[in-house]
């Protein structure tokens, strides 16, 4: 049985940080590529940052390029997302999710597992 957990999140003052956590059980961590996504309330889900098998394909959604980091342990089977300068409007529930590729991808449709989420809310 596939699990993907996520830790890390809470509240936190716009300009502030904080590290997600995602770690995984059930599968061949190293073969899937990751992603986190976001969803906040009354909007879509969208993309935030995804990884490849390979630590240097990474790619981030505009809105967060240059102040969230994407990494990944493959000997802890866990994700994570470095998020600094924190801003109100990155106030959302935080999704981790699996996709069984090498390539990371962008779109929610493209990932086989999900995460529960958990909050993060950036107070101004």
């Amino acid at each position: 049985q596939v699990q993907l957990v996520e830790s890390g999140g809470g509240l936190v003052q716009a300009g502030g940080s904080l590290t997600l956590s995602c770690a995984a059980s059930g599968l061949t961590f190293s073969r899937y590529a990751m992603g986190w996504f976001r969803q906040a309330p009354g909007k879509e889900r969208e993309f935030v940052a995804t990884i490849g098998w390979s630590v240097g394909t990474t790619h981030y959604a505009d809105s967060v390029k240059g102040r969230f980091t994407i990494s990944r342990d493959n000997a802890k089977n866990t994700v994570f997302l470095q998020m600094n300068s924190l801003k109100p409007e990155d106030t959302a529930v935080y999704y981790c999710a699996g996709r069984s590729s090498a390539w990371p991808s962008i779109h929610n449709n493209e990932y086989d597992y999900w995460g529960q989420g958990t909050q993060v809310t950036v107070s101004s």
